[in-house]
């Protein structure tokens, strides 16, 4: 069988990724292995796309390796999907899977969306192996990837894979209206404070999108300035090389980590705004994302509101949705709003931008959830074992008590083995009857009993 394997690392032969790969070549031979990397070479796949068309072409079995960058592949991943669909690469009917390494930080967006774009392909997808960094290490972490790649072969045999959605309906965005200064919604420069940056994804093509960013600035009660990232001399995408990761200083000569702190890290609030390609933000988008990695794993922007206008049929992108609510929660930020052009685009965006300029005013910041907790948890254990490397992570991290180790709470430990072994014995389980749930409940009772109304009454 001829086995086709995207390797979409920029580091290329040293990737981590590609050595769980080359593993399962040397555990499973008797099958062509060939390599492509597309994440290491993408600037010459974007000139020349005809070589890895014919071995797209002339593959059985195609395998995207890549690690995991902020929330899905890596920006360069997603150019070469752009490349696969531009160039009418003929894939139907191939099967496809996926193998990544990361340390679990919201990799189910990533497989998703590798998914989502291969079954655009019409191609046979087969769940993918998700690999912490170090599996490959152990026993354990290979007796996993010859299990998964047993499984695929057999998938491959028995004509097994994930159902092909049926093609979604030709997506028609609602028109959004334009404000003028005759419009009550309108808001002149004069009464707007404040300082909102639009960060955007904005080309020539997306007329849509730039007159929903228009409205915004018009009805925002902030004063809004534009960011296009079309117009930004990126040198490239995130390279994984972690020059960052003692000062926070990228490695590329491109400017980009002074311009990301000092043009839209000093804003009071960020709104992105981008058109949905290929079940996500398009790679120009991805590579800003990814670049913001030269702030490592630290939440530079907690307590900041953001917001975001999207152009496209987000409601059909449960994934794309959940990224943009995890990016928020782990972010500590509270999110005001997504405005988007499927229904009413201009009630949406003015309610965003209320939205916004309310959170700013009352300086909202609420709990996290699930996706902001456990994100943060999965960075948490890691920079802590990172610290002599990831200094300026670590610093952070401390400065802000995210060490917050259960384990380390030795009062409350102890208190838990008193109750338990008190739960032990049925006689006294049966004395305390609904005292337990009473005790629980006397420290909330004291919080209610301390409120005292304006007018004097509790």
């Amino acid at each position: 069988m001829n086995i086709l394997i995207l390797n979409g690392s920029p580091k290329g032969k040293n990737s981590i990724t590609l050595q769980t790969m080359l593993y399962i070549r040397k555990m499973f031979p008797g099958h062509n292995y060939r390599v492509l990397h597309v994440g290491q070479k993408i600037r010459g796949f974007e000139r020349d796309f005809s070589k890895a068309k014919t071995m797209l072409e002339t593959a059985d079995l195609i395998v995207f390796a890549y690690p995991v960058y902020t929330f899905i592949a890596p920006s360069q991943m997603h150019r070469f999907i752009e490349l696969m669909k531009e160039s009418g690469v003929r894939v139907a009917g191939k099967f496809v899977t996926q193998v990544t390494t990361s340390k679990h930080f919201y990799d189910v967006t990533a497989h998703r969306y590798i998914q989502d774009n291969c079954q655009d392909m019409k191609m046979k997808f087969i769940k993918g192996l998700s690999a912490d960094m170090d599996d490959l290490l152990t026993e354990k972490g290979q007796k996993e990837a010859v299990n998964f790649f047993e499984y695929v072969l057999r998938c491959v045999e028995k004509d097994y894979y994930e159902p092909i959605p049926a093609a979604p309906r030709k997506y028609k965005p609602v028109e959004v209206s334009l404000v003028t200064e005759e419009d009550d919604a309108f808001v002149p420069d004069s009464e707007k404070t404040g300082d909102v940056v639009v960060v955007a994804d904005l080309g020539e093509e997306d007329e849509q999108l730039s007159n929903m960013i228009a409205r915004f600035r018009a009805v925002s009660k902030r004063k809004v300035r534009l960011v296009n990232l079309r117009e930004y001399p990126f040198r490239g995408g995130c390279l994984g090389c972690f020059h960052c990761a003692t000062d926070g200083e990228c490695i590329y000569i491109d400017g980009f980590d002074k311009f990301l702190r000092e043009k839209i890290q000093t804003a009071e609030a960020i709104v992105y705004a981008f058109t949905i390609r290929d079940h996500s933000m398009g790679a120009l988008f991805k590579m800003y994302d990814d670049r913001q990695f030269c702030n490592g794993h630290r939440t530079v922007t907690m307590g900041m509101p953001m917001a975001y206008i999207i152009s496209g049929d987000y409601r059909k992108e449960p994934n794309l949705q959940m990224i943009i609510e995890g990016r928020s929660e782990v972010g500590g930020n509270f999110l005001a709003g997504v405005a988007t052009d499927e229904k009413d685009p201009d009630a949406a965006i003015d309610k965003m931008a209320d939205n916004l300029d309310y959170a700013l005013r009352k300086k909202i910041v609420m709990p996290q959830n699930f996706y902001g907790v456990g994100g943060m948890k999965i960075f948490r254990d890691l920079i802590y074992l990172m610290q002599g490397m990831m200094k300026a992570d670590h610093a952070f991290y401390k400065a802000h008590g995210q060490y917050d180790f259960p384990q380390k709470q030795k009062g409350t430990v102890l208190k838990m083995y008193l109750v338990g072994a008190l739960l032990d014995s049925p006689k006294v389980k049966e004395k305390m009857g609904d005292k337990m749930t009473e005790g629980m409940l006397a420290p909330y009772k004291k919080v209610l009993d301390r409120i005292v109304l304006t007018d004097g009454r509790k």
